[in-house]
């Protein structure tokens, strides 16, 4: 299992090499925009500081140029390696589901 962390929110959080960083995301109480989950609409775009990760599908919605400049789409990415992710957007979600304003707990 790698790590990834969320920053500036600073949660780190398990994710298996099988599954998207949305999905472990949501999993560790971290919410992520997201609306397609197919790599498709780019609502989840943030961007990868440091780590390796493939896609589910060939062709995510990423020009070569967003790539060169560390974009990526959570919905389809899976970890390599352990990741530090850009995603000013991230939020926790409390007990309720409910999206909190507030950092990590």
């Amino acid at each position: 299992m790698w790590q990834v962390r969320i920053e500036p929110l600073g949660a780190t959080f398990g994710c298996d090499a099988t599954e998207s960083v949305l999905e472990a995301a949501q999993r560790a109480g971290v919410h992520l925009p997201r609306s397609c989950r197919n790599g498709s609409c780019r609502t989840c775009l943030c961007h990868l500081r440091s780590g390796e990760l493939a896609y589910r599908i060939d062709w995510p919605s990423l020009s070569p140029d967003d790539k060169d400049e560390g974009a990526m789409l959570p919905c389809v990415a899976l970890p390599r390696s352990d990741l530090m992710v850009w995603a000013p957007q991230a939020r926790p979600v409390n007990a309720d589901g409910d999206q909190s304003a507030a950092g990590p707990t």
